[in-house]
């Protein structure tokens, strides 16, 4: 990269540990670096603050503070202390220490993006975290064949946790409430970016979801940045068993039928053998690029280093 050239603005959406391996690499890129979280976490000590509070999931938004935290040892430790846990079976036992550490700055503080900055600054990030809409959500599926003793029958979950252990195949997905507020600041972020990266990620839990808010998919769909989606490198156990890198594809577009992307990323151990993906990358009127991006132990993990260097390609640092 030229010393005299800006390095690009990137908003990466997602949750969970997917988004984390896209910031890991993201920030290896650029400082200007924006992540925006989902919000419908409702298993684990996130559903459990989510009970008691009337406030956001911080479990994703955790995530991705500590994958973007310092590369120094004061940010170092400050990721280490947010991810520890309490142990356990007491009130507190099974919480996230940085679960609660967002929970109390968002009582004193009463916002959300003001309460995610301090921890940022503590954390010495250079970017931002924020959740993809103002209020906490609820996701809801229809599930067909959830109970096998009526494989046709469509069966309506509710809650993120809950559709991720369903059996059956899930078919449409919404939100509570449907036209949830964007935040702000994520908004501004996405009109001012050079490249939006979407996923990888659970699928139906940590990617889609993004494009169910209005605002949010209005202000993908309209920006004058280059659009990234990255596969997933396997189907997963719980979402999707059985989904090809196509089907992912597929599913993405019947939920969001306006978005279209630039580039779509595929890791070769997931589109070998898939005769539909390039007919459904040309759908979206996207380019293919097929890269090993997987660590190299063969666990179904994005290495970082190997997708920064796909990521870089693309945006031609």
């Amino acid at each position: 990269m030229s010393a005299f050239r800006q390095p690009p603005a990137v908003v990466a959406f997602g949750g969970g540990h997917g988004l984390a391996a896209s910031l890991t690499a993201l920030r290896q890129l650029t400082h200007r670096l924006t992540a925006v979280v989902t919000v419908a976490d409702d298993g684990g000590s996130s559903g459990r603050l989510r009970e008691e509070f009337p406030i956001l999931p911080p479990g994703d938004l955790r995530m991705a503070l500590a994958a973007l935290c310092g590369d120094d040892e004061v940010g170092r430790a400050w990721a280490e202390v947010l991810q520890s846990r309490f142990p356990g079976d007491g009130p507190l036992g099974g919480h996230s220490i940085g679960n609660l550490l967002i929970a109390g700055l968002w009582q004193t503080l009463a916002d959300p993006v003001a309460g995610l900055d301090m921890v940022a600054s503590m954390l010495h990030v250079e970017g931002r975290v924020l959740p993809m809409a103002a209020v906490p959500l609820v996701i809801e599926a229809d599930m067909i064949g959830a109970d096998p003793a009526r494989p046709d029958e469509v069966t309506v979950v509710v809650g993120q946790e809950a559709v991720a252990l369903a059996t059956g195949e899930i078919g449409d997905v919404r939100l509570t409430p449907s036209d949830p507020p964007a935040v702000p600041e994520a908004l501004r972020a996405i009109h001012a970016a050079d490249y939006l990266v979407l996923g990888p990620g659970s699928w139906y839990s940590s990617v889609i979801p993004h494009v169910l808010v209005p605002e949010l998919l209005e202000a993908i769909a309209t920006s004058r940045a280059r659009r990234i989606l990255a596969l997933n490198l396997v189907p997963t156990d719980d979402e999707t068993p059985a989904y090809t890198a196509a089907r992912h594809i597929e599913v993405l577009a019947e939920h969001a039928p306006q978005l279209r992307f630039d580039v779509v990323v595929a890791d070769p151990s997931f589109s070998r053998g898939d005769p539909h993906l390039s007919t459904f990358v040309e759908s979206l009127g996207a380019q293919l690029v097929v890269a090993p991006v997987r660590m190299r132990d063969g666990s179904p993990r994005h290495d970082p280093y190997l997708l920064a260097a796909v990521y870089a390609g693309i945006m031609g640092l």
